[in-house]
């Protein structure tokens, strides 16, 4: 079985779910889901220049009132498991965690646990890290030592 740590930062739609679950054809997959919290100040500027730069301004005007921090817990814990339940439906095995802090070590670590064939991060654009390769998968290239797939979700949350 084809083992994939899959790193999210929403709930997996239809199509995001059919199109990491197709990558590989008919071989067998194990997702391992990590998924984040939305994070602090200095994320809400990264995610309003995103929005500009998308031609999303309304988007832009409203990142103050997505919850942040600890209020963030719940809606990830939901988009957590509404992911975890879909990748199951679609035939998949599948588990997951909440990421607290340091993503990339999580990531790290949990690759090394599992002993993963690949990563995939599936997010929406975000063209200020990726343009400085601060991005999940531009950093994570580096430090798992499996390849890395980088690939964009098929909605915004």
């Amino acid at each position: 079985m084809f083992t994939s740590v899959l790193m999210i930062e929403k709930a997996l739609t239809s199509a995001d779910v059919e199109f990491v679950t197709t990558l590989h054809g008919d071989e067998q997959i194990a997702f391992h889901v990590l998924l984040q919290a939305r994070g602090d100040q200095a994320d809400r500027l990264l995610r309003a220049i995103d929005d500009v730069a998308l031609g999303e301004i309304d988007e832009a005007a409203r990142e103050r009132e997505t919850p942040e921090g600890q209020e963030a817990r719940g809606p990830a814990e939901l988009a957590l498991e509404v992911s975890l339940r879909a990748l199951r439906v679609s035939g998949s095995e599948a588990d997951g965690r909440l990421i607290e802090d340091h993503p990339l070590d999580a990531l790290k670590s949990l690759v090394d646990e599992i002993r993963a064939d690949e990563v995939i991060v599936l997010t929406d654009p975000h063209y200020v890290e990726e343009f400085f390769h601060r991005d999940w998968a531009s950093r994570a290239r580096h430090k798992v030592g499996v390849p890395v797939l980088k690939l964009f979700s098929h909605s915004k949350a």
